[in-house]
């Protein structure tokens, strides 16, 4: 069986509604389940046709979207060869193609042939025709990303799902205050989740440099504090309130459901401790005199991109409204800790600065165990909303996050 960092792939094959086959298994160089676009090269090279890979079927082995031997269901966007002949699938491959009611809609043939027409359409009216054919980057259980080449640079075309946010609106919001902090929105069709974003010059910013950190993470904290005070009764529409005191009845409601199962007796007895306390915990994080914030809700350096001039923030899906510490802790578990000392430094001398009298470095420290339980709740959502077949990419994450809130409180 291949380790966590091989991948082996099966595609199963469809044209519309006929099943053509199976091909596979090959191996991929790159072992992130949803790096789809050298399978589609593969194919492409094998073929002689373009496709999609529309979703995820199966994952054996491997783990944490990473290795193992992966299916997968891709849509043939051009008349198969006259001559092809492929391992016919088997009962439980064909089985995989039933109906699903929480498929998405871009995991399906007519739904990323759709998308890809509404793409076209929508860069012709902008007066950006695509000069070449789109490529398909990534898709996963939450979005797909297609890039689609034009004159002016490529655009890239994502494709949500409705339990995220409206993006553009939420971009849109950070922009108003700081533009620069932002990619450009081509076009949005919200009602479908469909995005156009012009590109962003650099790369995103996995192990980000001291000068990085010195850009992003102010920039989020300037942007935050002059919305806060655009929208001081509250939320603004769309955005889902993921304050800490919202939070309390949404993490009673999750140790009700299937993340206790995955728990011992003796980690859910502390979890349900853990819940009584929020209310005071809530407390003395109001007190610290922070304000209540428009977050970016995956405020990790690889959301952060940046061409050595200026950093921006993409992928806004899981925008909400909440304590801006949930953003300020985030790059934690994704930096060095030479890093993290200097975001942390820069979010509380920036908030200190623009709230005289705020307790930031407190602020950190009481929010940790919020920040856990509001991913742990936003990771059942994400299973409760997915089909089985998609759910290795979840699974277990919302007991882990349960279990680093207790961590976490240990420290507060």
């Amino acid at each position: 069986m291949n380790s966590a960092t091989d991948r082996t792939v099966n595609v199963l094959l469809t044209h519309h509604e006929r099943q053509l086959g199976v091909v596979g298994p090959f191996p991929v160089d790159r072992p992130r389940w949803h790096d789809v676009a050298p399978v589609n090269q593969h194919l492409a090279e094998l073929l002689g046709v373009p496709t999609v890979v529309l979703r995820l079927l199966d994952v054996r082995g491997g783990g944490g979207g990473r290795g193992g031997l992966v299916s997968y269901h891709a849509e043939l966007l051009a008349e198969p060869p006259a001559d092809l002949v492929l391992r016919p699938a088997t009962p439980a491959e064909r089985e995989a193609l039933r109906p699903q009611p929480h498929r998405a809609g871009y995991a399906t043939a007519a739904g990323v042939r759709a998308a890809l027409d509404w793409a076209e359409q929508a860069l012709a009216a902008a007066g950006r025709q695509p000069t070449g054919p789109v490529e398909q980057v990534k898709t996963w259980n939450l979005a797909g990303l297609f890039r689609l080449p034009t004159a002016a640079g490529p655009v890239w075309l994502k494709t949500g799902r409705q339990f995220a946010v409206d993006e553009a609106a939420v971009i849109a919001l950070f922009a108003s205050v700081d533009p620069e902090s932002t990619p450009t929105v081509v076009a949005a069709d919200p009602g479908r989740r469909l995005l156009l974003l012009d590109h962003v010059p650099g790369e995103d910013c996995w192990g980000p440099s001291a000068e990085v950190v010195a850009d992003a993470v102010p920039r989020l904290v300037r942007a935050q504090a002059a919305l806060a005070a655009s929208y001081p009764g509250g939320a603004p529409a769309g955005l889902r309130d993921r304050t800490p005191a919202a939070l309390v009845p949404a993490v009673e409601a999750l140790l009700d459901g299937p993340a206790a199962a995955e728990l011992t007796a003796a980690e859910l007895a502390d979890a349900r401790a853990l819940v009584a306390r929020l209310p005071h915990l809530v407390e003395q994080l109001t007190a610290c005199g922070l304000p209540d914030v428009v977050l970016h809700g995956d405020f990790h350096p690889g959301n952060w991109r940046s061409d050595g001039r200026r950093t921006v923030l993409v992928d806004f899906a899981d925008a909400c409204y909440g304590h801006p510490a949930i953003d300020g802790l985030r790059p934690k578990e994704f930096c060095s800790e030479e890093r993290w000392a200097q975001a942390a430094a820069a979010w509380c001398e920036s908030w200190r600065t623009l709230v005289p009298g705020c307790d930031p470095e407190r602020a950190l420290r009481l929010a940790a165990p919020f920040g856990h339980l509001g991913y742990a709740v936003r990771y059942q959502e994400f299973l409760d909303a997915i089909e089985p077949s998609e759910h290795p990419y979840h699974a277990g994450d919302p007991a882990a996050e349960i279990r680093s809130a207790l961590a976490a409180l240990a420290a507060v």
